[in-house]
């Protein structure tokens, strides 16, 4: 019963994780569509923090019980929510697509009516030959595969050891400061996103995951024990071979590149990610292509948190640490020489900018 629970829930979050950044690109008009878009990860993040400190409270039972509320509001509440606009043009629904549109802007707000001539095409891969195809495509896969590969799921996974070696007297607290933490840099994020444009916050989010890993990887470094004849690495003890003083201040080294890290993550490849996926892809091919890169992401998650201590074991934990520096490298720049900024622009604009008009 557990694991047919679990399956459900992984198969609606996978569902969710889909739809909801769509859904809320289709219905923002550009003034609000960055804020509106980045407060997707900011719903995560919070459920994720209130669910840690539920967690201190309730027995696992009543915690599953628990997570079901909000499943039945968005459940009850969506019963009231039309079908977006552009979709019910390419179904041939002038009349309820208006409505929606009443609907959802107002009659007082100024919006441009999405184009009529958008018919439901489906996606055929002879498109991919197109720019406005391919180039979205390779954008969006891009985006999902850095934002694992910059190591944030490693991070997160090692964060209460290294509270534990700067000896907080509860490392239990590191979970619930790692979550207020992003919680505060994602909703950051969101109310600047229309303001700074995605690319900025891309390229700042980079720059600072590449300072913040690579001084991780220092920590790991001045911190190795001498040589020894075994490449295991037991991620579950210290593994400092300094004085108590000197592996507690360099344990703060870890703990201040850690927050910079989650903060730095949490402003900008914690939401841009997924804002861009809902904004960049036509709409006859949106559901095919943002499909593929949201299976990007959740395989990368998986591969990163599966084969993250083999690569420690062979690299080290500081090689490991640099790797992933070197990987935001290639994220910022990546950022800089290919990702348009959409910030303001209509969906119709944005896909005419792939097209080359």
């Amino acid at each position: 019963m557990l694991l047919g629970g679990r399956l459900l829930t992984g198969v609606a979050c996978g569902i969710a994780s889909l739809v909801a950044p769509v859904y809320i690109s289709e219905i923002a008009y550009p003034a609000v569509r960055g804020l509106l878009g980045s407060c997707v990860q900011l719903m995560v993040v919070t459920g994720i923090l209130l669910a840690y400190l539920a967690g201190w409270v309730l027995e696992w039972r009543w915690l599953a019980v628990l997570g079901c509320v909000p499943a039945s509001f968005m459940l009850l509440l969506m019963c009231y929510m039309p079908e977006t606009p552009r979709f019910l043009l390419t179904q041939h629904k002038r009349q309820e697509a208006m409505a929606a549109m009443q609907f959802l802007w107002g009659s007082e707000q100024t919006w441009e009516e999405p184009p009529v001539g958008a018919e439901h095409q489906g996606f055929r891969l002879a498109q991919l030959r197109l720019p406005s195809i391919y180039k979205p495509f390779i954008i969006g896969v891009s985006l999902m595969a850095f934002q694992q590969l910059s190591g944030i799921n490693a991070v997160m996974f090692y964060a209460e050891t290294i509270f534990e070696e700067a000896k907080f007297k509860e490392s239990s607290l590191a979970s619930v400061i790692v979550g207020i933490i992003q919680v505060l840099f994602t909703a950051m994020a969101a109310l600047i996103m229309d303001k700074a444009g995605r690319r900025l916050l891309l390229t700042l989010s980079g720059v600072i995951m590449v300072f913040s890993t690579s001084a991780f990887g220092a920590y790991f470094k001045l911190t190795q024990g001498g040589p020894s004849n075994s490449s295991h690495v037991d991620l579950s003890t210290p593994i400092s071979m300094e004085p108590t003083s000197a592996s507690v201040g360099l344990a703060w080294l870890a703990v201040g590149s850690m927050c910079l890290f989650i903060a730095g993550f949490a402003v900008g490849w914690g939401p841009i990610p997924w804002l861009l996926m809902s904004e960049i892809f036509p709409l006859h091919v949106k559901g095919l292509a943002t499909g593929v890169c949201v299976l990007t992401n959740w395989f990368m998650a998986f591969l990163v948190t599966k084969e993250f201590s083999s690569v420690m074991e062979v690299l080290r934990p500081y090689g490991a640490f640099w790797l992933a520096s070197a990987f935001c490298i290639f994220s910022v720049l990546f950022t800089l020489s290919c990702v348009p900024e959409t910030k303001g622009k209509t969906l119709e604009q944005i896909t005419a900018h792939f097209e080359g008009r």
